[in-house]
C-alpha cells in the first residue's frame, strides 16, 4: 500500500460529526476519535561504507476510535493504520557489528524488505467496569498500559517529571514508533483514600515496527504498584514489581555472550523486577525545586543463566516561575549495570522490558541497557503554545565487555525486539546535542520539530571508523479530533 488515502478519506467523512461529552454515570450516544500523525524523517547515521547512513522517509499514523459510556460500563473501539513511505533499501550493512543504519534500516528489515510497508489492526478494544469508588475499575480486552502513569497528578512539575522522566522506562506502548504496541489482558485500579493500587497481567502484542499489530507474542508481563500522593501534592511516592516472561524459545537472545551459545540456549527468560520512585516539587520562594529518585534490581533466569542487575537514575532542577516565561533547568545521572563476563553462568545485564525507550534517548540509538548517562537539560515556554527543550549528554557504556544497546523490546515473533553491538573493550558511547520545539498551533492541530547531532566515541569509533558523528531530526504534525486518550497518544 502506497498511501493511505482510503483511511483519510474515512477520517475527514468522520470529522464532519461533532461528538457529545456526558458525565460519567449516565448513559452517552457513540463518541468518535481521530489521531493523525505525519512525520518527515532525516538520518545520517554512522558512516559504513557501501551502505547509505544518509536518507529520509515519511511516516503516517492514523488512529479511529469509538467509545461509549453506559452507566458503569464503558467500552472502546479503536483502528489502527500505519504506513511507511521511501524506506531506504541500502541503510542494512552485511557487517554484523553495524547492522541496522538507524530506524529506516530498522523499518526496512522488519517489514520483509519493503520499502513502503503499511497494515491496518485493531489497536484497542476492551470493556471496562467502573465501580461505585470513582478511582475503582477494572478492564479487560485489548489496550495499552503505562507503567508509572497510574495516577494524574494535579502539581504540573510533578505531572511532567511522571509523564517525562519516571515513567514508560519498563512497560509502555512505545509511541514514538509508526505501529507502536498494545496488550491483551486486564487491569484494575483500586483506590483508597490517597492511595492508588493498579495491577495488569497481559501479552504483548506484534506491533512497533511491524505495521501490523494484530498477533499477540509469546511474551507477557505481571504487575503491581502503589502510588500515593502526599505533602499536599508535593510528593509522590510509587513501589512496583513485574514479572516477565519470554516464551520464544526459537528466538536468538541479545546479550554478550558468543554467537553459538545464544544460538543453543532455547529456555526462557523470566525476570523479576522490583522498584520504586518518589518525586518531590518543593517551593523555594517563587521558585519550584523537582527532585527524582528512581530505581530498580532484578533476578530470575535469563534462558540457561541466572540473572541479576539494576538501575537508578537521580535527577533534580529550578523551575523559576517567578520569571514570564517559567524556564526550568534540569540536571541528572542515570547508571545500569552491564555484564562483564561473557563466559560464565551470569547474566548481569540491566534488561528494560517493553519500554518506550526514546523518553530517555531522544536521539534513538541507544536505550537504558548498559548505560551511564548524565545530562543537562533546559525547557522554556516562550510564547504560550510553544515549548522549547534542549539536552545535553554525556554517554558511557557501564561494562566495556558488554554491548551497546539498542531497541525497546519484542515485537514480533521472529527477532528478539533489542539489538546489541560489541564495545569491543570500550566504554566511551557519545556526546549528544539536541534541541526540540512544540507548536500547538490550535486546539487540534500541533506542529513539532526536533533536531540532534551526536559525537561517537570510542565505542562507535571502533564500529564506524569512517565517520562516528551521527544527526536525526524530523518534522511531525500531529491531528487530534474528537475524545481521544491523550494520555496514550502522547508518549
Amino acid at each position: 500500500m502506497k498511501t493511505n488515502k482510503l483511511a483519510l478519506l474515512v477520517a475527514s467523512f468522520i470529522a464532519m460529526a461533532v461528538p457529545a461529552v456526558h458525565a460519567y454515570g449516565q448513559n452517552s450516544p457513540v463518541s468518535i476519535s481521530v489521531y493523525e500523525r505525519a512525520r518527515i524523517n532525516a538520518w545520517q547515521w554512522f558512516a559504513a561504507p557501501p551502505e547509505s547512513e544518509t536518507y529520509g522517509y515519511v511516516e503516517s499514523l492514523l488512529r479511529l476510535g469509538v467509545a461509549q459510556q453506559v452507566r458503569h460500563w464503558d467500552w472502546q473501539l479503536e483502528l489502527s493504520q500505519p504506513a511507511v513511505l521511501g524506506l531506504p533499501d541500502n541503510a542494512v550493512s552485511p557487517l554484523p557489528a553495524q547492522g541496522q543504519l538507524g530506524l529506516g534500516g530498522t523499518y526496512f528489515a522488519s517489514s520483509d524488505n519493503n520499502t513502503d510497508p503499511a497494515a491496518a489492526f485493531l489497536k484497542q478494544g476492551f470493556l471496562r467496569y467502573h465501580f461505585d469508588h470513582a478511582d475503582r475499575n477494572l478492564r479487560l480486552g485489548r489496550f495499552e498500559f503505562f507503567d508509572g502513569q497510574e495516577t494524574q497528578p494535579k502539581n504540573p512539575v510533578i505531572a511532567w517529571v511522571q509523564a517525562n522522566r519516571s515513567s514508560n522506562r519498563l512497560i509502555s506502548n512505545f509511541g514514538f514508533t509508526n505501529a507502536q504496541r498494545s496488550f491483551d489482558g486486564i487491569d484494575a485500579h483500586y483506590g483508597i483514600g490517597a492511595w492508588d493500587v493498579t495491577a495488569f497481567a497481559a501479552r504483548a502484542d506484534q506491533g512497533v515496527f511491524n505495521m501490523n499489530g494484530n498477533p499477540e507474542l509469546n511474551v507477557d508481563a505481571q504487575y503491581l504498584a502503589v502510588t500515593r500522593p502526599a505533602v499536599n501534592g508535593h510528593l509522590l511516592v510509587r513501589a512496583f514489581g513485574i514479572g516477565y516472561h519470554d516464551g520464544r524459545t526459537g528466538v536468538t537472545k541479545t546479550d554478550n555472550r558468543p554467537l553459538p551459545v545464544r544460538q543453543a540456549d532455547h529456555k526462557n527468560i523470566r525476570l523479576g523486577t522490583y522498584g520504586g520512585n518518589l518525586i518531590a516539587d518543593i517551593p523555594a520562594g517563587h521558585e519550584d525545586i523537582d527532585f527524582l529518585f528512581w530505581g530498580v534490581l532484578q533476578n530470575g533466569n535469563w534462558g540457561t543463566q541466572s540473572d541479576s542487575a539494576g538501575a537508578t537514575a537521580l535527577e533534580g532542577g529550578l523551575k523559576l516561575t517567578s520569571v514570564a516565561t517559567s524556564p526550568w533547568l534540569r540536571g541528572g545521572w542515570f547508571r545500569s549495570t552491564g555484564d562483564n563476563n561473557p563466559t560464565d553462568n551470569h547474566h548481569n545485564t540491566f534488561f528494560q522490558l517493553l519500554p518506550t525507550p526514546r523518553l530517555y534517548a531522544r536521539f534513538p540509538f541507544y536505550n537504558l541497557m548498559n548505560s551511564t548517562d548524565s545530562f543537562v537539560q533546559v525547557m522554556d515556554t516562550p510564547v504560550k503554545k510553544l515549548a522549547l527543550r534542549s539536552d545535553l549528554h554525556w554517554l558511557q557504556l557501564t561494562s566495556a565487555q558488554d554491548f551497546w544497546y539498542q531497541g525497546g523490546g519484542a515485537f514480533d515473533n521472529k527477532v528478539f525486539g533489542f539489538v546489541g553491538r560489541p564495545a569491543n573493550g570500550h566504554s566511551s558511547l557519545a556526546t549528544v546535542a539536541d534541541i526540540s520545539a512544540d507548536w500547538q498551533t490550535t486546539s487540534q492541530l500541533a506542529v513539532n520539530f526536533y533536531y540532534a547531532h551526536a559525537s561517537g566515541k570510542s565505542t562507535i569509533g571502533a564500529i564506524y571508523p569512517t565517520d562516528r558523528n551521527g544527526q536525526f531530526g524530523y518534522v511531525e504534525f500531529v491531528y487530534r479530533w474528537g475524545i481521544a486518550q491523550k494520555k496514550a497518544l502522547a508518549q
